[in-house]
């Protein structure tokens, strides 16, 4: 095993191996710190003011952005900031419209939960083209507000709760879906039509299925074309999908049973047609998608004229993308790209029709799967290579074929820093950074692509957020959020605790990026107990140099070490680095983080039989089968809404990664708990929201009843009608008191 430190960290290990073991005593239980987990849980956040949903209008005259409201974090407003000059300002007050929120139907609730919304008030809102009117869903119904007065519009009043709100891209309408079928209102007229209107039960038009929201980042099931002739719309059927029927207790403690459609792995999936409907006459024409039905529709792009909508479908496996290029006017569709691999097909949003009718995309179809820009020309062949190297392409932010430039965000130098970059669309120089600072960036640039919106932060640096040109010169600050007096976090400053960073070997030789936070009032010459945190699977990077949770500092200010590794397969290391959890979850994960527990153990200022682990989600995973195949290796673990078999799944997901179970009966087997239950010796605190419809409460259930076969000692907290996430400040203030004093009470206490 090979050791870097940076440098901090390694003055603290030089000192701590100049001082003989037996003069070293345990840290025990410590006094309140400031920073209490009922303040890190209370209004205003401490993070500061975040402004999230950041774009330009489209006249390019001001930016707009969803802020909360600083005496309740939970309820975002749109604000808007004029480019000129003056204050940020807010545009529409929830609270105004909307006094009293009605409760979210079953629906909205849904696809909140797949997009990680646990937010009230505006969480989403939608300009149109013309850079004169918002669109805003609110309450149920869809307010068209006329950003020059302030005045809102309602544009029904339904007792039916409408989703998925949009206007079209040249302003005339607004599209909306209401009980399973999709709308379209003239604004002008205030003439609403319904585009498709046999949908209901198991059937619905211009949604996305579960797994669509859910694993393939689609959330949305209808898309116009530019000139608003044609809209594509999806249409699911449910029908051969498994009816899950789970209870659901709320908080109020009435129970119910609910009725899930929920694909397993290995079962059924819903059918998903694609359909071209033209506006004006209701006309649909279908989109063959493929020889089987048994495929998904990842995403739907048109080209700029209109006259090509571009189709993504996967394979069952996901391992071949294709997509079609089809004519809206009569359905006919043709490959226009097939890319395949022997791994995964991780899906982007990066395709951008340019004018000229060419494409630029991102593909990991390269040596190493390193996410990287190509140009294609219209029918789909390779002009340019933009970029390659062993370094991955966050995301295209804008492409400027005026100028011959495209801009992106990249993880360039280190996979632990995300900058902003520019490089030439003919690929005849290599990228440019335009950003500055050792933490992470993301941007939303201007339709120009001569401003952009830029947003910093780093360990020391909660998320700032300013107006830069695209030299990365700051012309004017949207939210400085600047650490100073006033500031939420100012009074708790002198206690921030910053991370150091370094790299483990994995047993293949893998590069492993970890980072640790030092207790409070670090003393070399003491022991402290240690908590290892851990997420672990796919598509996630834990370890990087952001603005870090307050669960950090949390444990950190009561006298823990804070300890974070990457495992293989982990984000942003290129896709080969991530599919070498392919088929066999839970073993090469594990094996870092025991390399990870085998270095934290070494450190002479940590107590080697008082470290704890903990996760969430595919983290409460880990630490189950972390401490399963490593018995007594932690001195206690806390698993939060932990999968425990991976056949109680969902098909797109698991399959992704684990193969049809089929064909990797063994790899199911071996990835289970359940096969390393008779292991089961470190203490566990085992947490989970009794109406999940993600990772099903069955998971925690059937858990729960195993170890009480085995006469095995744990602890347990259910949360009444708490999903994947537990919401509210009340429920988090306890859950995460509950979670420290059981770390203290295994990690801590002598006695």
């Amino acid at each position: 095993m090979t050791v870097r430190l940076a440098s901090l960290l390694a003055v603290a290990t030089v000192l701590t191996a100049c001082q003989p073991a037996s003069e070293t005593t345990v840290q025990t239980v410590d006094a309140e710190p400031a920073l209490t987990i009922e303040r890190i849980h209370a209004s205003p956040s401490l993070n500061g003011a975040a402004p999230r949903s950041l774009t330009f209008s489209p006249d390019g005259s001001r930016v707009t952005f969803l802020r909360a409201k600083d005496e309740d974090a939970t309820v975002l407003d749109l604000w808007a900031m004029d480019i000129d000059g003056g204050e940020p300002y807010r545009l529409v007050d929830s609270q105004v419209l909307a006094p009293d929120e009605r409760a979210l139907t079953e629906a909205e609730r849904q696809l909140r939960e797949r997009a990680r919304i646990s937010s009230t008030g505006i969480v989403r809102y939608d300009w149109d083209s013309q850079g004169e009117a918002i669109l805003v869903p609110l309450d149920g119904d869809v307010f068209y507000v006329d950003v020059a007065t302030g005045e809102a519009r309602r544009l029904m009043e339904t007792p039916e709760y409408e989703t998925d709100a949009r206007i079209s891209p040249r302003g005339n309408f607004a599209s909306f879906v209401r009980e399973q079928n999709l709308y379209v209102i003239d604004l002008e007229s205030g003439e609403e039509t319904a585009i498709t209107t046999d949908g209901g039960d198991l059937v619905s038009w211009g949604m996305a299925e579960f797994v669509a929201q859910e694993e393939l980042g689609r959330r949305t099931g209808y898309w116009w074309s530019p000139d608003e002739q044609y809209i594509a719309l999806a249409r699911v059927d449910e029908s051969p999908v498994d009816n899950i029927q789970r209870m659901e207790i709320d908080a109020d403690g009435s129970a119910r049973v609910v009725d899930q459609r929920y694909p397993r792995a290995g079962t059924d999936n819903a059918l998903v047609e694609l359909f071209i409907a033209e506006r004006a006459t209701g006309t649909r024409r279908p989109v063959e998608l493929a020889d089987t039905d048994d495929i998904y529709l990842a995403r739907v792009n048109w080209s700029a004229d209109s006259a090509t909508a571009y189709v993504q479908v996967l394979n069952r496996m996901q391992n071949e993308l294709t997509i079609l290029a089809a004519d809206p006017a009569s359905g006919e569709a043709a490959p226009w790209l097939v890319e395949t691999t022997d791994i995964w097909i991780n899906l982007t949003n990066d395709f951008r029709a340019l004018a000229d009718g060419s494409v630029i995309w991102t593909s990991e179809d390269t040596p190493g799967g390193f996410r990287h820009i190509q140009h294609r020309a219209a029918d789909g062949s390779l002009i340019t290579q933009v970029t390659s190297g062993a370094w991955v392409v966050d995301a295209i932010n804008a492409v400027d074929q005026d100028n011959g430039l495209v801009y992106f965000t990249g993880w360039i130098e280190t996979p632990l820093e995300r900058h902003i970059y520019s490089v030439p669309l003919d690929g005849s120089a290599a990228p440019t950074r335009i950003t500055s600072g050792e933490g992470r960036w993301s941007a939303t640039f201007g339709g120009d692509a001569a401003t952009f919106i830029g947003t910093y932060s780093d360990p020391s640096t909660p998320a700032q957020t300013a107006l830069y040109t695209v030299d990365g010169s700051r012309i004017r600050w949207i939210e400085e959020n600047a650490l100073v007096e006033g500031h939420p976090y100012f009074p708790y400053l002198d206690d921030h605790i910053t991370p150091q960073y370094g790299t483990l070997t994995a047993a293949d030789g893998s590069e492993l990026h970890y980072q640790i936070f030092l207790p409070a009032d670090f003393d070399p010459n003491r022991q402290y107990p240690a908590i290892q945190y851990l997420y672990g699977g796919p598509h996630s990077q834990q370890v990087h140099r952001g603005w870090q949770s307050m669960r950090a500092q949390m444990f950190a200010q009561r006298g823990y070490v804070y300890f974070t590794i990457d495992n293989r397969g982990s984000w942003n290391r290129g896709r080969d680095f991530e599919g070498q959890l392919q088929r066999r979850m839970g073993s090469v994960e594990v094996e870092d983080q025991l390399v990870g527990l085998d270095y934290l153990k070494s450190l002479d200022f940590v107590d080697a039989d008082r470290v704890g682990i903990w996760g969430w989600s595919y983290g409460g995973y880990m630490t189950l089968m972390s401490t399963l195949q490593a018995p007594g290796a932690w001195a206690a673990g806390v698993a939060g809404a932990p999968v425990t078999d991976w056949a109680l799944y969902d098909t797109a997901y698991t399959e992704r990664y684990m193969d049809h179970p089929d064909a990797n009966f063994e790899g199911y087997r071996a990835s289970s708990v359940f096969a390393h239950l008779d292991n089961y010796e470190t203490p566990l605190l085992l947490i989970h929201g009794m109406a999940d419809d993600n990772v099903i409460f069955a998971n925690s259930v059937r858990l729960y009843s195993e170890l009480q076969q085995q006469r095995a000692q744990f602890e347990m907290m259910t949360y009444p009608g708490q999903r994947h996430g537990v919401r509210g400040e009340d429920r988090q203030t306890q859950m995460w008191t509950m979670i420290v004093d059981y770390f203290d009470r295994k990690l801590k206490d002598e006695g």
